[in-house]
């Protein structure tokens, strides 16, 4: 996810994508997307289970911004909002 001007990233993991995607957007959670009002939905992947979910979160978390940049362009190019494929 990231913000208005895709100046800030946030990753994270979910059960329930569609759920967590609209506490961020109405700042239910109180932390980091409160805070950078991160509220765009610019990539998502589906795994089969938990523990590949949190493995892929750590790698994500662990590459550079130019990697997560990559990443969104990758299936994203104009960074559109793709909380409506929900």
């Amino acid at each position: 996810m990231t913000n208005k001007n895709n100046s800030v990233l946030y990753t994270g993991v979910t059960s329930d994508l569609k759920k967590r995607v609209y506490e961020h957007k109405e700042k239910l959670i109180e932390g980091f997307t409160k805070r950078y009002n991160i509220n765009k939905l610019v990539y998502y992947e589906v795994t089969t289970d938990l523990y590949s979910a949190i493995s892929r979160e750590k790698q994500i978390k662990g590459g550079s911004r130019k990697k997560k940049i990559n990443l969104i362009e990758s299936i994203n190019t104009d960074w559109n909002d793709l909380n409506e494929e929900l």
